[in-house]
């Protein structure tokens, strides 16, 4: 859902020139990101893939404004990113939720902590419960959940709240191949109807290429580390979209070794890396 930015209005989100340099416990210094350009039109789907450690996580913790980048701009909106911002919810790769609460306390901390009314909290996490199918798991606690039930979880945690920007850290990651697609057509399902019924403009960030291809509007290949873009793919397959019927389409087996072709010099470059490193 490709819905680009209306004349006046500014991108969702830009990455101009954008660096990230950490100091290591050594007191070397370390630079995830370097000279990033990046723009996210209002309602686009955007999967970012590279090699591993080559700082795509580093890319959303800027847009999320978890961190500040050393040089460069970070804008959401046409604003300069300065902090956390509301209208940004970020799905981390590991499960964010509270142990000793239950299924519908997780879902209602992020509208009580904005200040929603207690009834009003309840009432809209019941409904997305409702909508990632846990209704009748919301007294259970979350080690009483399997690893796709925390997900959706985690999903409604994130969706309650109305982000106009979503934010995904390969959440998928640690789920069997039949959960994680699953879980990848429940997204796009409440994706499309997300922000007050207008598609919230995504990053997702993963490292399965087929993943990124099934549900974005366009990847983004990140350099081996320190980061920048190496190129970008429009994703030009029809929605509404089901993740393993459009895998089997001829369309996404072309897109597949196009992009294949860019990413795996990325990932030949970081494996090169590694094995000098260790010689």
């Amino acid at each position: 859902m490709i819905s680009g930015t209306p004349p006046g209005h500014a991108p969702a989100i830009e990455l101009r020139g954008a660096s990230k340099v950490f100091r290591t416990p050594s007191g070397a210094s370390h630079t995830a990101v370097r000279d990033l350009d990046l723009t996210v039109e209002q309602g686009e789907f955007v999967a970012v893939v590279g090699p591993t450690g080559c700082g795509k996580s580093t890319t959303l913790t800027l847009v999320s404004g978890l961190e500040e980048p050393t040089d460069g701009e970070v804008l959401v909106g046409g604003e300069q990113v300065t902090g956390i911002r509301p209208e940004v919810g970020f799905v981390f790769q590991q499960d964010a939720v509270f142990p000793w609460r239950t299924v519908l306390s997780n879902v209602m901390a992020g509208p009580r902590f904005r200040g929603v009314p207690r009834a009003e909290a309840r009432e809209r996490a019941r409904d997305w419960l409702g909508r990632v199918g846990l209704a009748s798991f919301a007294d259970r606690y979350p080690h009483q959940l399997s690893g796709g039930q925390r997900k959706r979880v985690a999903l409604a945690q994130t969706f309650v709240c109305d982000p106009a920007i979503l934010l995904m850290d390969e959440p998928f990651s640690a789920l069997d191949v039949q959960t994680r697609a699953l879980m990848s057509d429940e997204l796009l399902e409440l994706w499309g109807g997300s922000h007050g019924g207008r598609a919230a403009s995504v990053v997702f960030v993963t490292h399965d290429l087929e993943e990124a291809i099934a549900l974005a509007d366009k990847v983004v290949v990140m350099t081996a580390g320190p980061a920048t873009v190496k190129q970008v793919f429009p994703v030009r397959l029809p929605r509404p979209r089901k993740v393993e019927a459009v895998r089997l389409e001829a369309e996404f087996v072309e897109i597949y070794r196009e992009i294949w072709s860019s990413l795996g010099e990325e990932v030949r470059i970081t494996r090169e890396r590694g094995a000098s490193r260790v010689a």
